[in-house]
């Protein structure tokens, strides 16, 4: 792409001026549809993103309704505008759906610290289902942290080790959004742009994301990610099939995180990092289930919650066979 574009609520990777984000919280959370109001919040973002350097392609877009509100023709209308402008900047047709929770289910992860042998190609696996920039120093959703065994404190990690895996006297803990039931990302987000859905999903409105990075400060898990710049992402890399609220390529200067590939689990299939993990480390259900593999777990394995005493209540799980 030539230049820099973004779309509602994104700054070109700075973040809204204080004053316009907060006249655009103020804005949307009253639902202003009066003329002086949209001309108001145009204003503010015209000049915010004026001074970034970026475009705003129109009010409408611009002051699009929170996803919460959008009826099915809303939906309709704007599926179909992302799916053409990623057909006339890369050349590849792209679906994007809306997978809905299934009723009654929780979803939740286990991860057995036994047998994660530190390969990274959950990372990479992840990266290609969820539509991530090409080179890994860019963006990635997972790290992998590589640990002294006995030690569980994180200050004595560390994410950047190369060479061949697994190192005798160290083990590998992964570490991505914990889909927390008490998230401190959510509390903090000042326009509602971040929420939790009824399986237990943390999800981003990323029209609605004012790129404050509130939410990234919250999180214990460094489990969100900013969008500094324009995504890189080849054609041939790009993954067709889309949801709105996960794996669809994002704006400029909005946060983005892991949702257990909704995508992918809403309509009966495993995580990608899931598949691609070579020594079945990890293990992806409902914990709602009383008879499914996840509820065996908790109860016969040890178990170790990461930061458990933070309360952030994570629907993630370490596990020692």
């Amino acid at each position: 792409m030539n230049g820099c574009h973004a779309e509602p609520g994104a700054a070109c990777g700075l973040p809204l001026p204080d004053t316009h984000a907060e006249q655009l919280v103020e804005l949307r959370r009253k639902g202003e549809t009066s003329r002086r109001g949209l001309l108001a919040g145009a204003a503010a973002a015209a000049t915010a993103t004026a001074a970034a350097g970026c475009d705003i392609t129109s009010v409408d877009q611009f002051l699009q309704k929170h996803y919460t509100e959008l009826t099915d023709d809303d939906k309709k209308q704007i599926f179909a505008r992302l799916e053409a402008q990623v057909k006339e900047r890369s050349g590849v047709t792209v679906k994007i759906g809306d997978p809905q929770p299934i009723e009654g289910v929780t979803f939740g992860y286990a991860l057995n610290l036994s047998i994660c042998n530190g390969n990274r190609r959950c990372v990479e696996a992840c990266a290609r289902e969820n539509n991530l920039p090409n080179h890994p120093e860019e963006m990635r959703y997972i790290r992998v942290l590589e640990v002294p065994n006995g030690a569980l404190e994180l200050e004595k990690s560390d994410p950047y080790f190369e060479g061949e895996v697994p190192k005798s006297g160290k083990y590998y803990l992964p570490v991505q959004c914990h889909q927390c039931a008490n998230p401190p990302c959510v509390r903090q987000c000042p326009c509602e742009a971040t929420w939790k859905e009824p399986d237990g999903l943390i999800v981003v409105d990323y029209d609605w994301c004012i790129g404050c990075r509130y939410c990234q400060a919250a999180c214990p898990y460094h489990a969100r990610r900013f969008n500094y710049g324009a995504p890189t992402i080849e054609p041939d890399r790009i993954n067709p099939n889309q949801a709105y609220l996960s794996n669809r390529i994002r704006p400029v200067g909005v946060i983005e995180k892991c949702t257990f590939c909704l995508q992918r689990t809403r309509v009966g299939r495993f995580p990608a990092c899931l598949e691609a993990c070579p020594t079945g480390a990890r293990k992806f259900g409902d914990l709602n289930d009383p008879n499914g593999e996840l509820r065996k777990i908790l109860a016969t394995k040890r178990v170790y919650v990461l930061k458990e005493d933070l309360g952030t209540i994570p629907h993630f799980y370490y596990f020692f066979a």
